[in-house]
């Protein structure tokens, strides 16, 4: 993949994301969103086509439309009807730059609670609304994260594997609610 100057990109195996400064063969600079100009090989790099923040926005939208979560390749939601069975997932991203305005003032405690509270929250909203699938986007990082996610998830009624490595690359679980089909 080729990228050019202005695109906005992620790190694969980091939680930092930013702008395409520079390119010089398979050496990208990037601007982060903290300001700093890091160089990445091009390998290690994904392009961000939509923010996460737009794509909650489309489903809200979606739900409150009553829509199918779907979207064509323009980025619009479709109009297709929901059918009973076909309910879509969730994705919760738990990258604390993407759940929190600042982190100042926050140990690294402090962020893994909140994480673990955030995605507590979300499984359980699942759960109550019936929906069946949720991915958590946790990164790769140490596996701090990822041990306390599967250490919260032991709690559930839930069936737990490796996200799409194509869609999420290594950093993100995707669980499965196991509810009673008859209400």
């Amino acid at each position: 993949m080729r990228f050019k100057i202005g695109d906005k990109v992620a790190v694969l195996d980091d939680a930092i994301s930013g702008v395409v400064e520079s390119v010089n063969g398979l050496l990208i600079t990037i601007n982060s969103d903290n300001g700093f100009s890091l160089k990445f090989e091009e390998r290690d790099l994904v392009l961000i086509r939509e923010e996460q923040s737009e794509i909650a926005k489309k489903v809200i939208v979606s739900e409150k439309l009553g829509l199918k979560n779907d979207c064509n390749k323009k980025g619009k939601l479709s109009r297709k009807k929901k059918t009973k069975d076909l309910v879509p997932g969730m994705e919760v991203d738990l990258h604390i730059q993407k759940l929190v305005k600042s982190t100042r003032g926050m140990d690294k405690y402090d962020m893994l609670s909140f994480q673990i509270d955030t995605a507590k929250h979300k499984l359980e909203f699942a759960i109550k609304n019936r929906i069946p699938r949720i991915v958590f986007i946790h990164g790769v990082g140490e596996g701090v994260l990822k041990n306390e996610l599967m250490y919260l998830f032991n709690r559930y009624p839930v069936s737990v594997s490796e996200a799409s490595y194509q869609k999420y690359g290594m950093g993100a679980t995707e669980v499965y609610i196991l509810q009673n089909k008859s209400v």
